[in-house]
């Protein structure tokens, strides 16, 4: 197969960070793609309507000439979350979820809701419009492990969180582990997840085994090679409940690589070439659309893009660096050769 045409993907989760980075994230983030659900940990959170209706105008104001690209907002929530807020959101015709971060699980969290019980109102008004709900999967208990955060998140949380809520549409995002893999294929219609290009390709001995790579460290952080093959199987599989989101997330190079380095893997300057590479190695070219144009749709009832992209059997490199906000970013993969790229 030299060259392969799809019906546009989408990236049903990414971080533009905000102001001035947005002259680099927001071009990065529409190449291959036509949507993406635009996470809202910033600083101050999006925690209302319209807040995310200023962030929106922001990132459209930085899109390409011509372009096209729709941000799909999402708002943050917290333990003083007002279900009046959920309403005006499912009404506004811009917000299509709602993000749960464990406060104090990753960049930019620390506004999180403590305890899932706080929001058993927000839950059940979110269930009844159809509002989607975006969970970021792990446990902060000091004493859990940080590898087994995920899987201890199922037991304690997700489980009951899901006979709670029957009908809730969640999005398990980012899932990096067998276990959530195997819980949301056997999970009923309304449970879906996202997986990223960085816990397709890596494992943990990528980022730790002759020394620390701190480009690979993202949160949830890496596992070990049999998560890694767990969630290779789902992505090719076919199965409508697993969908492309990519996490990309900026830093700067010096905020990577410091003495306490931050989590995130920027992937949009090669995301969807890095995506084709795992699924050509897997032998799945053919499953290659489902997962990334019309899963994610299907489960948010929007329509699939009108236009396609095609990815050409020729080897390039990633970019060892890229300038970002008066500084560089390393984006994933730097300087790596690749066998799939995305035609103009």
């Amino acid at each position: 197969m030299a060259k392969i045409t799809l019906i546009q993907p989408d990236d049903w989760h990414l971080h533009l960070r905000d102001d001035s980075a947005l002259a680099t994230t927001v071009p990065a983030a529409t190449r291959g793609f036509g949507r993406g659900i635009v996470m809202p940990n910033l600083k101050p959170p999006v925690t209302s309507v319209a807040e995310a209706k200023a962030y929106r105008d922001r990132i459209i104001a930085n899109r390409p000439e011509g372009s096209n690209w729709e941000p799909l907002m999402v708002l943050y929530l917290t333990d003083n979350t007002r279900t009046e807020e959920i309403r005006a959101a499912a009404d506004s015709g811009f917000i299509y979820g709602c993000k749960y971060y464990p406060a104090g699980a990753t960049t930019n969290s620390d506004s999180g809701v403590t305890d899932i019980a706080n929001i058993g109102d927000v839950l059940e008004t979110m269930q009844e419009v159809g509002m989607v709900l975006q969970l970021h999967g792990e446990v902060t208990d000091e004493t859990i492990d940080i590898f087994d955060r995920e899987a201890v998140f199922i037991e304690r949380h997700l489980i009951n969180l899901v006979a709670q809520y029957p009908t809730l549409k969640i999005i398990f995002e980012h899932i990096t582990t067998q276990q959530a893999a195997n819980f949301v294929s056997s999970a009923g219609d309304n449970i879906a997840a996202t997986i990223t290009p960085q816990h397709l390709l890596y494992n943990r001995n990528h980022m730790l085994v002759g020394g620390i790579r701190p480009h690979l460290f993202c949160l949830p952080i890496l596992k070990r090679d049999i998560h890694q093959k767990a969630l290779i199987k789902a992505a090719v599989s076919g199965n409508k409940k697993f969908f492309l989101g990519t996490d990309s997330a900026p830093h700067t190079r010096d905020s990577k690589e410091s003495c306490c380095g931050c989590a995130g893997c920027f992937s949009h300057p090669a995301a969807v070439e890095l995506y084709a590479e795992v699924f050509d190695k897997a032998g799945a070219m053919d499953k290659l659309e489902a997962f990334a144009s019309t899963n994610g749709p299907d489960f948010y009832n929007l329509p699939y893009n009108n236009t396609s992209i095609s990815l050409k059997k020729e080897s390039w490199e990633i970019p060892s660096s890229l300038p970002f906000d008066g500084s560089e970013i390393i984006p994933l993969a730097a300087g790596n050769k690749l066998s799939w790229r995305l035609e103009s």
